[in-house]
């Protein structure tokens, strides 16, 4: 193979972009070449497309054999499978082996298992292997439901196929440019693969800008804090007014001048260890019927780990927005009370710090812009608003680059709810009055008048911005504020490096929502433990679609329920990884030595624990028991007294 070091390649291209004359070209110098032709020989009427196979089939030499995989779109996956390691396989290309796959002569099938059983063949194929395939996500979204069908179908198999391959590269205009890995040796009289990284998109979801003397610095990120679990109060430390949180050195800024825009292709959870983990927990030695809803926690950190056994998150970072909105949003609430919150989370104290002290989890205060009342204007700038996304971005990203392998989204200020409910209804079409919770005074009282001030101020709102565009950025502008913003591009970052996020409150469900036209893909990484009684989380839930775990109706504040509900889901996830196979389904017994058990006998007259004899002795006919000094060991049930 011209490309050394690859055993498996992946050839990306448009129409006529000179992709598959290049894929030729890199087997050109094996001695034999297995061509593997995917497409259907289509209409016998259609000219044009005759031409097209004859001179496909005039380029290639006589050495090389020809195989047709038409027929069965699975066949593909034999044919690589089954490939030595002396052979060289082309094939070319997936396109056409998409098309037959969606062919309704195929229907029903499971195409998602197919492309999945496509990607393990490329990747366990021992032949030197390059394929060749279309790229058409570049394009806009084809007007017809098949048209979208088959662009879905093939983004799917793109990425699948490459995630398996050792190497992909992109052709453009003949000129290939190479995607994977980064240090690819170069091609003669092609640029080096450092220098198309540095011309070329970024690959996780936005495009990086080009280096620029004159841009300004990026803001520094918040300092990280690590809550520590109080001491016994004692009257002495409570006169010395003790804390229990000390703040740790800063990680270090990460910049990533991206361009946060819709249509983002961020990666996805894996579709197969989640439902693979979740069928695996039916084996397993439990007394009971199984883990219940729990079971969903089980597929979320498969799914995101892409294991069959995930394990519990270990290191756990919990992000806390602090904005307030002026206008009639922020009715109702104490001047600032917010500030206060977040002053406090800051020392290490309150209900959220403590919860993410007893969780052994970080702790990062986030200050997002002061946003207007959106009754009267835009609740930020636009300007305002692209910042607020890459500062959120950075946020995941610093914490993805500490090793965080779980992310709690949570946020206090004040008319975050209101705000939050303008996203819904501008984003689900939901009414202001059917999503906005009750507000609640300091002393526990209803404060209707404050409600009806803060449905006034969102019906004011969406009112204005009737004829206002509903892309993302706008609504963040228009509706959202600062910490929805900060919010999304969390969610963001976090999909792009693959960190799952537990969502709390309304405001993360708002960024939620907003997240969708920017990058479908981040609701997968989204777990909602508990709604907290609010409508807003109900509704946001039910268009998402993320099922709340528990339903608990704390009401502690963002974040408290989800750190809550922490160590039962990191006790299930421990009980997934770690409970051996059930005897009567293959796995093996605690010990070897396990007995059957004795006859039912009169049970124990104390309420101590009855222990078995041990194994060598018989018992001794009633009477004095021995002399002895000391108590005797007791023996575990089942296991013999050594």
């Amino acid at each position: 193979m011209s490309v050394d070091g690859w055993n498996t390649l992946l050839v990306l291209g448009g129409i006529r972009s000179g992709k598959s004359e290049f894929a030729e070209s890199l087997v050109a110098d094996a001695p034999t070449v297995r061509y593997v032709a995917t497409a259907p020989d289509g209409d016998p009427e259609d000219t044009e497309w005759a031409t097209r196979l004859a001179a496909h089939r005039a380029r290639r030499p006589g050495s090389w054999t020809t195989e047709e995989t038409a027929a069965d779109p699975r066949r593909l996956a034999d044919v690589i499978a089954g490939a030595e390691p002396n052979e060289t396989l082309l094939v070319d290309d997936l396109g056409g082996w998409v098309t037959v796959l969606l062919d309704p002569a195929h229907q029903p099938a499971d195409d998602t298992a197919t492309i999945a059983e496509l990607a393990a063949a490329v990747r366990a194929s021992a032949a030197r292997l390059v394929l060749v395939t279309p790229e058409v996500g570049l394009s806009l979204v084809p007007t017809t439901p098949l048209g979208r069908a088959f662009t879905d179908a093939l983004g799917a198999t793109n990425r699948a196929v490459a995630d398996a391959c050792d190497a992909v590269v992109l052709v453009v205009a003949g000129q290939p440019a190479w995607l994977k890995p980064a240090g690819a040796p170069p091609v003669p009289g092609q640029p080096s693969p450092s220098a198309l990284a540095a011309a070329s998109p970024a690959l996780d979801g936005g495009a990086r800008e080009p280096a620029d003397e004159t841009v300004a610095t990026p803001e520094p990120l918040p300092e990280v804090l690590t809550p520590a679990v109080p001491p016994a109060p004692t009257p002495t430390a409570a006169a010395q007014g003790t804390t229990w949180a000390a703040p740790t050195m800063a990680l270090p800024m990460v910049a990533t001048g991206l361009v946060i825009q819709p249509g983002m292709e961020l990666p996805m959870p894996d579709d197969y260890a989640g439902p693979q983990a979740v069928d695996r927990l039916a084996t397993l030695d439990v007394p009971g019927a199984g883990l219940g809803v729990l079971e969903r926690v089980v597929g979320f950190a498969a799914a995101t780990q892409g294991t069959t056994t995930p394990a519990p998150w270990a290191s756990i970072r919990v992000l806390l927005v602090h904005c307030d909105h002026a206008g009639g949003a922020s009715a109702g609430a104490v001047p600032g009370e917010s500030a206060r919150r977040a002053r406090q989370a800051r020392a290490g104290k309150g209900a959220l710090a403590r919860l993410a002290a007893e969780s052994g989890a970080s702790l990062q205060v986030v200050e997002a812009p002061t946003s207007e009342a959106i009754e009267d204007g835009p609740a930020l700038t636009a300007d305002q608003v692209e910042a607020a996304l890459r500062y959120g971005w950075r946020l995941a990203e610093q914490a993805a680059d500490a090793g965080v392998q779980l992310l709690v989204l949570a946020a206090c200020g004040a008319g975050t709810e209101a705000a939050a409910a303008a996203v819904l209804a501008a984003t689900a079409g939901a009414e202001p009055p059917a999503v906005l919770g009750r507000v609640v005074t300091a002393h526990g009282e209803i404060d209707d008048a404050a409600w009806m001030v803060r449905c006034a101020a969102v019906r004011d709102a969406l009112h204005r911005t009737r004829r206002s565009s509903r892309e993302a950025k706008d609504v963040l502008a228009e509706l959202g504020g600062g910490d929805v913003a900060v919010a999304t591009g969390v969610l963001l970052g976090a999909t792009a490096r693959r960190v799952p996020v537990l969502l709390d409150g309304p405001v993360g469900v708002a960024a939620g929502m907003v997240s969708r036209d920017l990058a479908g893909q981040a609701r997968h990484w989204c777990l909602l433990p508990d709604h907290g009684g609010q409508p807003a989380v109900r509704l946001a839930a039910d268009v998402l679609g993320l099922t709340p775990l528990v339903d608990l109706r704390l009401d502690l504040g963002e974040g408290t329920t989800a750190l809550a509900t922490l160590p039962l889901l990191r006790s299930v996830l421990s009980l997934a990884a770690t409970l051996p196979v059930h005897p009567a389904l293959g796995g093996g017994e605690d010990d070897e030595d396990f007995g059957e058990p004795e006859p039912a006998g009169p049970g124990p007259t104390t309420t101590e624990p009855e222990f078995a004899e041990p194994e060598f002795s018989e018992p001794e006919p009633a009477g004095p028991g021995p002399a002895t000094t000391g108590p005797e060991e007791p023996v575990h049930p089942g296991r013999r007294a050594d």
